[in-house]
């Protein structure tokens, strides 16, 4: 308290008098001026003791002084004061709910912190506030304790001292006043739970905070109003806490009120659109029952369509009003579309490789034109498939000023976008993979795909060059062209024994069908050199016998693809089709067609995506023009490995050929039947922050190669060829197991963990199969 004590010269205490001058006594951190700040009297003013007294309080208010007292010699006004303790340590201990910086950055907010002045006020208020936070956290028994020691003259240590307890658990939650819905299907509406699982317990919480009280209470309400009883309301809730503090008591006390179906369905305001069309965007009609879902998700699908005619800010609002018989609720949408919007500008960042430009050519939306929400939607999509970013973000901010104008922002993450984007990788079916070049679908950020480079491994060498300009036009048109020079040695490779060397070039076009779908036509030359060893299997012998081991072909291709898949790398929504047709024309050594279909889709679970359902299909079909010729063995389909049927080594699946008399290894040569299909189940991949470079699956395979013909064999090897022609499902093979993708900067790693389920004597089979740097 402050104490006015006045001892005039004169001994008239009471009597007012002209302040000549001012001194300070006792201070010693506080500075001077701060005290003439704060004490709202001046020197040459006339003072009375009432006015002291309350100059007096003013100064002890700042709280920088635990005592205050005022004297008078003659006409001198003399202020004595105790200054308060400053803080020269603040030790915190048991806190680990709440972190010591954060904890620290509250407290100094509070006033509560080294080298400030210490109020005692203000350490009880906030021991207070502290209890208070872990009591909204359901930590009821949390205690906290404050010691104040002395350092040093005028310098204090103080100790904070948390006991955080435990959250108090929801003994149990009583809901009272419901009939049509029994407890337990109202239980299952809330996150809380009273009664966690035995043994799935994890998935529920029984440990009670008042928000989630409160996010439960809204569900129920959700609950009842997407089930038609509109005048639904919790009228009370009492949480009890038991004596320990560590078990919870809750009572909702709600009043269900009536089931109400939907009456008349009436739109107000300026539709922009006629009222048939936004009828059957609708979800609810008249006859339904009421459901506040179904009504957001009409008035979100009518906002949507306003948006796509370049209303974005359009305020659309579904009101339920009682019908006059007391038993249906008429549903009034009102529509204020507002302003036709317009973008003004588009910008992009942090595509710090890829150009703007490769960036602007996937827009639909433009500047200048009106903002529409599906424009500005499928441009981000568009963007997504280039299989250039991990993540891409689009933001629409409204024009300052300018009511019918907003920008339009797109954020990306980049991410390594080579099929081989190191010189060293391996595989299991190429062993080592090792060369020097560069396969880049983003080359230099432009958005042209090349391949160049020079690379070797123990079952191939090949010298390639590639490149592709996807937008050779400014329709869209993309142009690309290739040379080669390979030699395989498919012994290595687990196909039959034999080697082919080959060389070539070809071009091929791109043309935009439809915003989702593309055609491409391609033409090339190659020259193939086949070569057959002592074991080489004696159906590829006698073809080389029949045939040559020379073939020149000439090539027309054609394919028609639509990818409306949610990502270009590691989709989870949407789906993808392919169908392609290449053909040997006539001029050729072997003429012949090859037809094959490719098909996936992708079903998300939840909201985010990060989980999704799988479906892979792959069928292809070969042959000759003319029956009496046989198939070019070495354009046969080959199945088993990464992305084939998981769990049996690569190419090894299919009929088995024919060794020769001198020896040999009965191996495949492929069939001209492919069939394969995949069920996987995609999930995120646990403690990784980044998802989208990281895709763990599990999977059921299934495929096999099959022959509608046999291939002749030699006429000393006639009595021992084994070969069933034809299409047998029943010969599938299957495998199941688990898969991982891993985008890594230093190229895409796969490798998967895999159990056949139907193998049969023969099959080369692999529990474990990787590949690094290269995409299969």
């Amino acid at each position: 308290m402050a104490a006015l004590l006045l001892v005039g010269a004169s001994g008239a205490q009471a009597q007012s008098f002209d302040v000549s001058d001012i001194r300070v006594e006792g201070l010693q951190r506080v500075s001077a001026a701060s005290v003439f700040n704060a004490f709202p009297v001046s020197t040459n003013d006339r003072v009375s003791e009432q006015q002291l007294a309350s100059a007096a309080r003013d100064l002890f208010a700042t709280g920088l002084f635990e005592d205050v007292s005022l004297a008078r010699e003659g006409d001198v006004l003399v202020i004595q004061v105790v200054e308060r303790s400053t803080i020269a340590r603040l030790n915190l201990a048991g806190n680990k709910q709440i972190s010591e910086e954060d904890l620290r950055n509250g407290l100094r907010q509070s006033g509560l912190s080294e080298g400030q002045v210490l109020q005692l006020s203000t350490l009880e208020e906030i021991q207070r506030e502290l209890e208070g936070v872990y009591q909204s956290q359901g930590r009821y028994s949390a205690r906290i304790t404050t010691e104040v020691e002395q350092v040093d003259e005028g310098r204090v240590q103080v100790n904070i001292n948390i006991n955080e307890g435990e959250v108090a658990k929801i003994r149990q939650i009583n809901i009272v006043g419901n009939q049509d819905f029994d407890d337990e299907t109202l239980r299952n509406v809330f996150e809380l739970n009273d009664k966690p699982g035995r043994f799935f317990g994890w998935f529920s919480s029984d440990e009670y905070s008042r928000e989630a009280l409160s996010g439960d209470i809204e569900r129920l309400r959700t609950f009842y109003l997407d089930r038609g009883y509109v005048n639904f309301d919790v009228t009370s809730t009492q949480v009890s806490i038991g004596p320990e503090k560590s078990e919870i008591f809750v009572t909702l006390n709600v009043d269900e009120g009536n089931q109400y179906r939907v009456g008349d369905v009436r739109f107000v305001g300026d539709m922009q659109i006629s009222e048939s069309e936004a009828r059957q965007l609708m979800e609810i009609h008249s006859g339904d029952i009421f459901s506040r879902g179904q009504v957001n998700a009409s008035t979100e699908a009518l906002r949507q369509r306003l948006g796509a005619e370049g209303f974005a800010f359009a305020d659309i609002q579904g009101i339920p009003e009682m019908a006059d018989n007391g038993e249906t609720v008429d549903l009034v949408i009102a529509v204020e579309p507002g302003q036709r919007t317009y973008v003004r500008r588009i910008e992009f960042y942090g595509n710090t490789t890829t150009q703007d430009e490769v960036l602007r050519r996937e827009m639909i939306q433009m500047e200048g034109a009106p903002a529409s929400t599906d424009s500005i939607t499928q441009s981000r999509q568009r963007l997504e498939r280039l299989g250039f970013f991990s993540q891409v973000e689009v933001d629409t901010q409204p024009v300052p000023g300018q009511p019918d104008q907003l920008d339009v922002t797109y954020r990306v993450e980049e991410q390594p976008s080579g099929s081989v984007s190191a010189s060293v990788g391996f595989s299991q079916s190429a062993g080592v993979i090792y060369g020097v070049g560069l396969a880049q679908n983003n080359f230099l950020g432009t958005g042209n795909r090349v391949n160049i480079g020079a690379q070797r491994s123990d079952t191939f060498t090949s010298v390639n060059f590639a490149f592709t300009d996807p937008y050779w036009t400014l329709d869209g048109i993309s142009r690309g062209y290739n040379v080669f020079y390979r030699e395989t040695d498919y012994a290595d490779s687990d196909i039959s024994t034999y080697s082919t060397d080959a060389y070539g070039a070809g071009i091929n076009f791109g043309y935009p069908v439809s915003e989702l779908s593309r055609l491409n036509f391609g033409a090339s030359i190659e020259e193939l050199k086949i070569k057959t060893y002592n074991d080489t299997a004696s159906e590829i012998r006698r073809y080389v016998d029949d045939e040559g081991e020379r073939a020149q072909s000439f090539k027309l291709t054609a394919s028609w693809t639509r990818n409306n898949l949610n990502r270009g790398v590691m989709p989870t929504a949407g789906n993808y089709q392919r169908l392609s047709l290449e053909t040997g024309v006539p001029g050729s050594d072997a003429e012949y067609y090859k037809l094959r279909a490719r098909a996936q889709q992708l079903y998300p679970l939840n909201n985010d995506e990060s989980w999704a359902l799988k479906f892979s299909g792959n069928l292809g079909y070969a042959n000759t023009f003319d029956s009496n010729d046989p198939f070019p063995f070495y354009e046969n389909f080959y199945a088993g490995g990464l992305g084939s049927v998981r769990g049996f080594t690569s190419n090894t699946l299919g009929q088995a050929t024919t060794p020769g008399v001198e020896g040999g290894r009965d191996r495949t040569m492929g069939g001209n039947v492919l069939v394969e299909g995949s069920a996987e189940v995609i999930f995120p991949m646990p403690f990784v922050e980044n998802q989208r470079s990281v895709q763990p699956s599990l999977f059921l395979d299934a495929g096999n190669t099959f022959l509608s013909s046999c291939y002749k064999v030699l006429e000393a090897d006639a009595d021992r060829q084994r070969c069933s022609s034809g299409v047998d499902l029943g010969d599938l093979r299957y495998s199941v197991g688990v898969g991982l993708s891993w985008l890594t900067p230093v190229g895409p790693l796969t490798f998967s963990i895999a159990e056949p389920l139907k193998d049969k004597s023969g099959d080369d089979t692999q529990f474990f199969q990787f590949s690094l740097g290269q995409t299969f």
